[in-house]
């Protein structure tokens, strides 16, 4: 069975699928919204589902699949670092420095920011945020990404 490029791809592109839905089922049953950096990780999966389906057409599709799982993977790990403070996310969804802004435009900075952060964790399981878990996760199905593509080219 792991012997198949074809099956490999179908199992990393229900991986992201299943991801996907993870992800909409907080976020409209669990009543999550996603932050700005949340939905970007979305995007590299969509990626993957469709390398999946063209997968099974052409096996150099599992290259759209890995790099779609290794982008997300990069997003979050970036996300993380964001939401641990290791360093600082975009402005236009972090807090961001204060310091030194006149009333006004501290007014506005308020005004225009988001509702959701990307620098606060919205939930977390064994310590680790949703991002976190989308890196760790999505790097498994980078792993079988590869693996497709390996077997493809023994085949």
């Amino acid at each position: 069975m792991l012997d198949n490029p074809r099956t490999l791809a179908v199992l990393a592109a229900g991986g992201s699928l299943a991801l996907l839905l993870a992800a909409w089922g907080f976020q409209y049953l669990g009543g999550l919204a996603p932050c700005a950096m949340c939905v970007w990780q979305r995007w590299p999966h969509a990626l993957a589902v469709a390398a999946g389906g063209l997968a099974l057409v052409t096996p150099l599709a599992a290259w759209l699949g890995l790099g779609g799982a290794l982008a997300t993977a990069g997003i979050g790990g970036y996300h993380t670092g964001v939401e641990r403070g290791w360093w600082e996310g975009p402005s236009t969804c972090s807090s961001g420095e204060i310091g030194g802004l006149s009333p006004d435009e501290l007014l506005a900075q308020i005004m225009e920011a988001p509702l959701v952060r990307c620098d606060e964790v919205a939930w977390q399981m064994l310590g680790l945020s949703m991002a976190s878990w989308n890196v760790v996760l999505s790097l498994g199905l980078a792993g079988l990404w590869a693996l497709a593509l390996l077997r493809a080219r023994r085949a």
